[in-house]
C-alpha cells in the first residue's frame, strides 16, 4: 500500500507526478491512498516506500488531464482516487475517456461541471467594497466557494482588477494583491470582510434602473444566483422589493409602450454619472474627464474605439478628432448613419505623454484596458446592439478579452460569448497613418467595407 501525501487541496501538479509514476509501475488504484497534507495517515499504509520501477511510459489524451485539472478541485474527498482509477483503466483502454455513459467517466465529468460552475460563480458575484489604509484606497470582497478554485481564479482577477488593490478574503485562503504582485494568505471569516461603502448606493440605483420586471424568471435566477450569494450582494437587498412589485411594474410598462426606452434611457445615465469619478485605474489624475459613450440606447450597432484623444478629452465625447472625422466620412460612404449607432471606446480615459504643450497619445496597457472593460461590459448589457465593431487592437482585446491579429480576425463574423456578434477592423487612426495616397484610399475602401458588412449583419 502507498499513501501519497499532496501539498494541498487542489494541488494537481503533486498528483499528477505521483500518479503518472504510480500508473507507470503498474500500482493498481486500491493500493494507493491519497492524502493531503498533514492529514492523519491509513494504519496499513506505507508512507515511506518508494514508488517500484516503471514498466512503461504514460501517455494520455488532452481531454484527460483537462477533466482531471477539473475535477481535482471539487470538494469529494474521493476525487484523487477517482481520478487515478480512471487514469490506470485508460493505460488499456485509451479511448474510454470518450464513453460518457461510463460511471467513473460520468461522475468525473460532473465534478470537472460543478467546478467549473463554480468558477463562474465566483467570477460573477464577488462584490468588491472600498476601504482605506496608509498607502489608500483599498478593495476587499469575501466569497465562500464551494469546491478548491480560489488559486485556480486568481489570474482571472489579477488581469480583470490589475490596477486595484484588492484582497479576496475566503474560508480556505486569501488573495492579496498590491498593483505588482499576488500573495496568498490564511482562510478568513465572513467578520474580517467590511459591510459596503458609498459606491454601493450608486450601484443599487443603477441594479434598480435596469431590472426589467418582463424579463423576470425567479427559478432561472435561483439558479444561477442561489440565495447562499446574495448576502456579499449589495444589489440583491433589492431583489425582494423588486420581485414583489414585479407583476404592477410590467402592467405600467406595458401601459407606457408608447415611451420607448425610458428605463433603459435612465440606466444609461446612472451608469454614465458614476463612470464620471471612475477610479479603476490610475489614468483618471492627469486626464480632463472620463469620456463615455454616446449614442442610442436601442442601438442595434455598438462601435468600441480605442481611448479620447486630445479633442475627446477636452469635449467630453466620443470620435469628434480627427479619427472621428474619418469614421464621420466611412459612415457616411457605408450608408451607415451615426446617429443610429452607439459610439464608445474600450478604455474611458485619456492617456497621454507630454511633449512641451502637446499631449500625445500613448497606448494604453492590457491592465487599463481589462480594469476598463467593465464600463463596457455595462454599456453592453444596457445597448444590448446586434453588432459590436471593435476599431483597432485595443478594442479587440476589450471585446474578446485577449490579444488577437486583426489581420487575421478581420472581415468576419465573431461569436461572442453572451450570444452577441463581433467584427474586428483597423481603428480610424490607423487611416491617418498611412503615408503612401494609393495605399490609404485601398484601406479606406476596404474599412467601409468592414462597416458595410457588419452593418448588414442586423438584418
Amino acid at each position: 500500500m502507498h499513501t501519497v501525501r499532496l501539498a494541498a487541496e487542489d494541488d494537481f501538479e503533486g498528483w499528477r507526478d505521483a500518479a503518472r509514476a504510480l500508473a507507470a509501475a503498474g500500482v493498481p488504484a486500491d493500493a494507493v491512498i491519497w492524502q493531503v497534507g498533514g492529514a492523519p495517515g491509513d494504519l496499513f499504509a506505507d508512507d515511506q516506500a518508494p514508488f517500484p520501477p516503471a514498466r512503461g511510459d504514460i501517455r494520455v489524451s488532452r481531454r484527460f488531464i483537462e477533466l482531471a485539472r477539473n475535477a481535482l478541485l471539487h470538494s469529494d474527498s474521493e476525487r484523487f482516487a477517482l481520478a487515478y482509477a480512471l487514469l490506470v483503466r485508460l493505460k488499456d483502454q485509451p479511448r474510454l475517456i470518450d464513453d460518457q455513459v461510463d460511471p467513473l467517466v460520468r461522475r468525473l465529468a460532473a465534478m470537472a461541471k460543478a467546478v467549473r460552475r463554480d468558477i463562474h460563480k465566483m467570477r460573477a458575484f464577488v462584490r468588491f467594497r472600498q476601504v482605506a489604509d496608509d498607502r489608500g484606497e483599498r478593495y476587499v470582497a469575501w466569497f465562500e466557494p464551494e469546491h478548491h478554485i480560489v488559486r485556480a481564479n486568481a489570474a482571472f482577477f489579477v488581469n480583470r482588477f490589475a490596477s486595484m488593490r484588492w484582497s479576496i478574503l475566503t474560508p480556505e485562503l486569501s488573495l492579496h494583491w498590491d498593483g505588482k504582485a499576488l500573495r496568498e494568505g490564511p482562510g478568513a471569516t465572513r467578520a474580517d470582510a467590511p459591510d459596503g461603502d458609498p459606491i454601493e448606493a450608486v450601484w443599487k440605483t443603477y441594479y434598480a434602473s435596469i431590472f426589467n420586471p418582463a424579463r423576470l424568471k425567479t427559478g432561472a435566477m435561483l439558479k444561477e444566483m442561489p440565495r447562499k450569494y446574495w448576502k456579499n450582494m449589495p444589489e440583491t437587498a433589492l431583489v425582494g422589493e423588486l420581485v414583489a412589485g414585479a407583476r404592477q411594474r410590467e402592467t405600467a410598462m406595458v401601459q407606457k409602450r408608447a415611451v420607448k426606452g425610458d428605463n433603459s434611457e435612465a440606466a444609461w445615465a446612472a451608469l454614465r454619472d458614476e463612470a464620471a469619478g471612475c477610479r479603476r485605474c490610475h489614468l483618471y489624475q492627469d486626464a480632463t474627464q472620463t469620456v463615455f459613450g454616446e449614442g442610442p440606447v436601442d442601438a442595434a450597432m455598438m462601435l468600441i474605439g480605442e481611448q479620447p484623444g486630445d479633442q475627446e478629452d477636452l469635449a467630453g465625447k466620443p470620435f469628434v478628432g480627427p479619427a472621428g472625422q474619418v469614421l464621420d466620412d466611412a459612415l457616411e460612404k457605408a450608408g451607415i448613419d451615426r446617429a443610429s449607432v452607439y459610439v464608445t471606446n474600450a478604455v474611458k480615459h485619456f492617456k497621454f505623454k507630454p511633449r512641451g504643450k502637446r499631449r500625445i497619445h500613448d497606448k494604453p496597457d492590457a491592465g487599463e484596458i481589462d480594469a476598463c472593460r467593465w464600463w463596457l461590459e455595462q454599456e453592453v448589457m444596457l445597448i444590448a446592439p446586434k453588432v459590436r465593431v471593435a476599431l483597432g487592437a485595443t478594442a479587440a482585446r476589450a471585446l474578446l478579452g485577449k490579444n488577437v491579429t486583426i489581420g487575421r480576425e478581420r472581415g468576419r463574423p465573431i461569436e461572442l460569448t453572451d450570444g452577441g456578434e463581433g467584427w474586428i477592423t483597423v481603428h480610424p487612426s490607423y487611416l491617418l497613418r498611412i503615408p503612401d495616397a494609393a495605399k490609404a484610399l485601398d484601406e479606406t475602401a476596404r474599412f467601409i467595407d468592414d462597416l458595410q458588412a457588419a452593418h448588414a449583419r442586423i438584418g
